[in-house]
């Protein structure tokens, strides 16, 4: 950050009285400017037993298996957020239930809260941010072909919570990998 935005004047990197860490203080209209981690939301999505898992056409890791997911918006909850970037990322409409996993991620300043989901039908398709949408048998999920750490992470917990019968949710924190 160079500028403030609510007067436009630089900024500087300074500790603020009372705090422990370096913020962007404006050098005209002392205006701190806090840097926090985004929230990405998702779920998996289940239909019939099936996972519904999403190939990503986008970067990063394109042509990689994942779960529907993104950042937050501001003005929706954790579970619109989640069901929203169901529909975009795989047509899907669903009722999203309990958290699987909150999964914090530093080394990339990320919160991801992913959620079990029953879809509300058995529609999914393409879109522009997923090449190919699928529903997997547990035992035909690609696991040597996903996306992300916090993926397999959450699908493994599922699988395992699914098997015995149990909703449990797992907080997570992740090191650089």
């Amino acid at each position: 950050m160079k500028f403030c935005s609510d007067c436009g004047a630089p900024v500087a990197l300074a500790v603020p009285e009372g705090d422990h860490l370096p913020r962007h203080v404006c050098t005209a209209c002392s205006a701190i400017h806090y840097s926090n981690p985004k929230v990405v939301v998702g779920c998996v999505p289940e239909w019939e037993g099936r996972i519904l898992l999403c190939r990503r056409a986008i970067e990063p890791r394109l042509g990689y298996w994942t779960m529907p997911a993104g950042f937050m918006e501001n003005g929706e909850t954790a579970r619109q957020g989640a069901a929203r970037e169901t529909l975009e990322e795989s047509g899907a409409r669903v009722e999203v239930n309990e958290l699987v996993t909150i999964i914090s991620v530093p080394d990339i300043n990320q919160v991801h809260l992913l959620f079990r989901a029953r879809m509300l039908g058995a529609h999914h398709e393409a879109t522009p941010e997923s090449s190919e949408v699928r529903l997997f048998h547990e035992a035909d999920i690609p696991w040597d072909d996903l996306a992300f750490r916090t993926v397999r992470h959450t699908l493994r917990h599922y699988v395992e919570d699914r098997r015995q019968g149990v909703t449990g949710l797992h907080v997570i924190d992740l090191n650089p990998a």
